[in-house]
């Protein structure tokens, strides 16, 4: 199923006028909070992000941190403290982990609102720009944050249409912006990471080619989760398709004759994957990217 690279090129019109506008808001900003999902930290990162804020101040928020490993999360914190990178785990749909960004954005300014004090600029507000691919639950984490549903959320990507400030407190105050996907993916690992994830939309690819390449992954990585959230005692490695059939016949996923529905096979797989039903997974863990 596997012998065809697969394709994926996914750039939005509105998504080149969105990094304008970014480029343009930069202006106002002191501080870039980039959230990415805990999964997949390299890939949910925006190569473009870095050039486009150039010297301003940044935090990372690896968000959606309950879903991905608790060991990993912890080596990647790690990781990006002896990069000097100020780094923290959230939980947008909990609130876990809150607070710690909230006291990121102040430590990162610390130094410069002393400065401010000296010269008679007393109780200004730190000005902070949310960036992130889309359904990495920026409107989520905004949400949380400001403890009221002031900005839309949803499951699709994309789902953030405007721009719009929302203010924390007195001292904070947050300017949330459509996420940015690069244009071109070369890297067809990386493609794969954000399709697995839901920050590609669904109708882009083949699903049934989405589920065989997910099953595959995990099945080297995470074989223990496959069987205890299927049921499946033996699971070959060089037979996914079968591995799927199986998953079909113990979720009653059969049409007439008796035929596997793969379809909504791989329905049932993404959706366990994306939910956290297949347990706490990492896809790109520290040391084994290069």
């Amino acid at each position: 199923m596997n012998e065809n690279k697969i394709n994926i090129n996914w750039y939005p019109g509105h998504m080149y006028k969105t990094k304008k506008q970014i480029i343009e808001d930069l202006k106002l900003i002191d501080v870039v909070v980039e959230l990415l999902d805990a999964r997949i930290p390299i890939s949910s990162h925006n190569p473009d992000i870095n050039d486009i804020i150039k010297n301003k101040k940044k935090i990372i928020v690896l968000n959606k941190c309950d879903l991905s490993e608790e060991i990993e999360n912890k080596k990647w914190i790690e990781e990006y403290s002896k990069n000097n990178i100020q780094a923290v785990l959230v939980d947008s749909n909990t609130g876990k982990g809150i607070n710690d960004a909230i006291s990121k954005i102040q430590y990162v300014m610390k130094e410069d609102l002393k400065m401010h004090a000296t010269k008679g600029k007393i109780g200004r507000s730190i000005r902070v720009m949310i960036l992130g691919i889309p359904n990495v639950g920026k409107s989520s984490f905004i949400n949380r944050l400001t403890k009221k549903t002031s900005a839309k959320v949803g499951n699709k990507p994309g789902v953030t249409k405007q721009k719009q400030w929302v203010r924390l407190g007195s001292s904070i105050e947050l300017l949330d912006t459509p996420g940015v996907l690069w244009p071109k993916l070369d890297n067809e690992n990386v493609a794969l990471n954000l399709a697995f994830t839901g920050s590609i939309k669904d109708d882009i690819l083949e699903k049934t080619e989405l589920a065989y390449e997910l099953l595959e992954r995990l099945v080297n990585s995470y074989r223990t989760n496959i069987i205890e959230r299927y049921k499946i005692e033996n699971i070959e490695c060089d037979d996914i398709v079968n591995l799927m059939e199986t998953i079909g016949k113990k979720r009653g996923a059969i049409v007439s004759g008796g035929k596997i529905d793969l379809e909504k096979v791989s329905n049932i797989i993404l959706d366990d994957f994306r939910s956290g039903k297949l347990g706490r997974i990492t896809l790109e863990k520290v040391g084994e990217i290069e």
